[in-house]
């Protein structure tokens, strides 16, 4: 018993006990454990990026509708390029590369009948 009376004696003693006792409550059982609060601020990372993505984004699309509002020779290119739109007097012929069509989108080529 002697042997053991070194690592006993401190849980004689109930300020040592009781706070044992909430340092092991905090840690491990309470709703807010530090499992629970090392989870949450992963989360949080990953939010933040994913918000600064779409807030990236959002000013992206913004100015390609500014873009668009403001001047017609970018709505002609968009029109051409992702919608495949023509002007009556063109033929468009859809190009696909066999190496990158698939991983990127078509390219077309248009060319003007001449009347």
């Amino acid at each position: 018993m002697k042997k053991f009376s070194p690592y006993i004696s401190p849980f004689k003693n109930k300020y040592f006990v009781s706070a044992l006792v909430f340092v092991v409550w905090i840690s491990f059982i309470d709703r807010n454990d530090l499992f629970t609060q090392y989870g949450r601020k992963q989360e949080l990372k990953k939010l933040e990026t994913s918000k600064n993505y779409y807030e990236a984004e959002i000013t992206n699309t913004k100015k390609e509708l500014q873009d668009l509002t403001n001047n017609s020779t970018v709505l002609e290119k968009i029109a051409r390029e992702k919608f495949f739109l023509k002007r009556p007097n063109e033929d468009v012929f859809i190009i696909e590369d066999s190496s990158t069509a698939k991983t990127s989108t078509s390219s077309a080529t248009t060319i003007s009948k001449a009347d």
